[in-house]
């Protein structure tokens, strides 16, 4: 017969017990840890990263990669590094790229000038019949200029003529368009765009006209 002192024990063992077995069920429903937190609450769904920013974000400059296009002609090929994924609209001598929304772009005019860039900065800006025209640069053979287009609203156009005898005739230009937001990511893709640019090195060349 146990006496009072031992039904007492045993019923404490028991109720460790009990315990035991629901602490090893809530281990089993938390997945072998209870102590471990979601990273997300339950109902919110984290935003998968994207390379490419969404067009109310901007063209961001450090979220671009590149791809070389070649372009011009047989006699007199160029070819020059535009974003990755910008397909061609136009080839030849005056070649574009554009992105598939159809918000940024960029075009080259391979054909040559015997006027300066600086004479062809200011023939595009007296060129241009747009609305709120507003010019924010000509220096070094660029023009940079935003403007209102009936259809998409604000945008922005940054132009260069690139020489390649200092300055006394201009070889190619370059035009990248977006919107005001998208600067830093129009100048990114201008830059790369001269930086990366091969012409012809023929004597002959005579494409200036």
């Amino acid at each position: 017969m146990l006496t009072p002192r031992h039904q007492a024990l045993l019923m404490t063992l028991a109720g460790m017990t009990v315990g035991v077995a629901v602490f090893g069920t809530v281990v089993a429903v938390n997945g072998g840890n209870p102590f471990t937190a979601h990273d997300t609450p339950v109902g919110i769904v984290s935003p998968s990263p994207t390379s490419t920013p969404s067009r109310g974000d901007g063209l961001q400059a450090d979220g671009l990669q590149y791809v070389v296009q070649n372009f011009g002609t047989d006699d007199d090929p160029v070819s020059s590094e535009v974003p990755a994924g910008w397909k061609s609209a136009q080839s030849g001598t005056r070649p574009k790229f554009v992105d598939s929304t159809g918000v940024w772009q960029i075009r080259f005019d391979t054909r040559g000038s015997k006027q300066t860039p600086d004479q062809l900065v200011a023939n595009r800006e007296r060129s241009i019949d747009e609305s709120g025209l507003k010019v924010l640069s000509r220096d070094n053979g660029t023009l940079i200029y935003t403007y209102v287009d009936k259809a998409r609203g604000p945008r922005m156009g940054l132009s260069r003529w690139v020489s390649l005898d200092d300055g006394k005739t201009s070889a190619v230009e370059i035009t990248v368009g977006g919107r005001p937001q998208d600067e830093a990511g129009l100048r990114a893709v201008l830059q790369q765009a001269t930086d990366t640019l091969k012409l012809p090195v023929d004597p002959n060349d005579t494409r200036p006209n």
